[in-house]
């Protein structure tokens, strides 16, 4: 297999998020911590993952510092990964993908596990982006601001 190229150099912010959470297992991962798992078997027993798959992913995840590996809470000789702030501000990132494949990759009638607020128990909002004015904020409203002299 071709080692892929890294952009963790790009200009493009989109790019080098993608260079550290762009692989399916890395985001799968991140989605599992936060429903509160935190060691290697349940990550493995939860994606089916391969283990040495998993131990690049997590050791990745930790280079980045997206996760932390801390002795495990209950006092045990394992280790447990957990999110870091910077981590933990992937939420939104996972709440949108999420809401955008429940509206377009379920059949209708097909049902998925609602994501729900733990204190109510009601459904989370759908996320909705605004304009700086409180407007609804569309793709066609915002443009990339080149630096001068940038292609």
């Amino acid at each position: 297999m071709a080692k892929r190229k890294s952009l963790k150099s790009d200009p493009c912010p989109v790019a080098r998020s993608i260079d550290v959470v762009g692989d399916r297992w890395a985001l799968l991962i991140i989605r599992d911590a936060f429903d509160g798992m935190r060691r290697f078997g349940e990550f493995q027993k939860s994606l089916g993952v391969a283990k040495n798959i998993l131990s690049t992913r997590l050791r990745d995840l930790v280079d980045a510092d997206i996760m932390t590996v801390v002795p495990a809470s209950d006092g045990s000789a394992y280790q447990e990964y957990i999110l870091t702030q910077k981590g933990k501000e992937l939420f939104s990132v996972v709440l949108c993908l999420r809401q955008w494949g429940e509206g377009h990759l379920f059949k209708k009638g097909e049902s998925c596990a609602p994501m729900v607020e733990r204190t109510s128990g009601k459904p989370v909002p759908k996320i909705k982006l605004h304009t700086s004015d409180g407007k609804p904020l569309k793709p066609e409203d915002t443009v990339i601001k080149k630096k001068a002299g940038a292609h």
